[in-house]
């Protein structure tokens, strides 16, 4: 009853914290914007200023609803990984999906000299990066998912994740290799992360996708449960291992996939917040871990991205550099806690 009553009260601050970080990642930036013109603008009314409304309502509201969804979908991601290979160290991209990503990416990119100039124009537009992008991780997804009908054990399949991304790496590493200083460039800006520059019609395409695996996220929260007790315990309860297995590496594949086609591989945060959150709610029951996952997931995405901005200056950071900072050192307490990892 205690517990209950503590977790409610958590709850109810992380829900808190997470509007106001809202506000205050539309808020701030190189142009500060008052609150009450954000909440004026947001619940429909008319800012003071023309160009305050159509900052924040053009720019910000979609940057702030792209972190929310990139926090939720990496931190839940990351949650599944780390359950089903019962491994503290597993994130989103262990089964090799950025790695497949930035070889779609890396052939669009630092390959289009070899293209015709019309279907090159093509590829290199924000869209033909997001389904280059695409089409890696899937493929890679689809790869992974053929190894772990044909493999029992489950860390098999983590290192066959990881030989996938060490494969595909090395195919980019040649690619940059005879690549110009201007396309290894602008695949280096793609690999640190960008929240911004997504249209409305990407932000419900991706919006889709994330709303889809967290629903099959949260359908299995009660196998999630039963793996933390190992394959044998889950299978003396009457599961069927290889589905549940199956359909956490297919939501982690949609996850992980669609955010990083969008808004390129983000690190650290599916790392680290699952642990956050097991660390605050001290708990290990998913019921609780997933709606604790999303809200710390979106909260410290939004976070990061008003740290990006750096406010008051001209100057915008990578995100993917300051969820790094961030992340990091989580993870290396996390590993001087021994404790934590038994």
């Amino acid at each position: 009853m205690i517990n209950q009553k503590r977790n409610t009260i958590l709850f109810v601050v992380l829900a808190i914290g997470l509007v106001f970080l809202f506000i205050i990642n539309i808020s701030f930036g190189s142009i500060t914007i008052p609150f009450k013109e954000v909440f004026t603008s947001l619940t429909g009314g008319e800012a003071s200023k023309s160009t305050w409304e159509y900052i924040i309502i053009n720019y910000r509201l979609p940057k702030a609803i792209t972190a929310i969804l990139v926090g939720m979908g990496l931190s839940i991601s990351g949650l599944l990984m780390q359950t089903l290979f019962r491994n503290p160290l597993a994130g989103p991209y262990v089964l090799g999906l950025s790695s497949g990503a930035s070889l779609g990416v890396a052939f669009v990119i630092l390959g289009a000299g070899l293209l015709p100039a019309f279907l090159r124009e093509m590829l290199l537009s924000s869209y033909g990066i997001v389904l280059a992008s695409t089409l890696g991780s899937t493929l890679v997804l689809l790869l992974v998912l053929v190894v772990s009908q044909r493999l029992r054990d489950t860390m098999a399949i983590l290192i066959v994740g990881l030989m996938f991304g060490s494969f595909t790496s090395a195919i980019v590493g040649v690619l940059a290799y005879f690549s110009s200083a201007e396309q290894l460039q602008k695949f280096t800006f793609w690999s640190m992360g960008n929240l911004g520059n997504l249209s409305w019609t990407s932000i419900i395409i991706l919006s889709i996708c994330v709303t889809i695996g967290l629903l099959v996220s949260l359908s299995s929260i009660k196998s999630l449960n039963a793996l933390l007790l190992g394959e044998n315990y889950a299978k003396s309860l009457g599961l069927n291992f290889a589905k549940i297995r199956l359909i956490i590496i297919f939501a982690t594949g949609i996850l992980a996939g669609s955010i990083t086609a969008f808004a390129g591989p983000i690190a650290f945060i599916g790392l680290a917040v699952p642990h956050i959150a097991k660390l605050v709610f001290q708990t290990s029951n998913h019921a609780i871990l997933f709606w604790s996952t999303l809200f710390f997931g979106a909260m410290i995405m939004l976070l990061c991205d008003v740290l990006s901005q750096m406010p008051g200056f001209d100057v915008t950071l990578p995100v993917n550099a300051v969820t790094s900072i961030i992340g990091a050192p989580v993870v290396i307490w996390l590993m001087v806690r021994k404790k934590s990892f038994r």
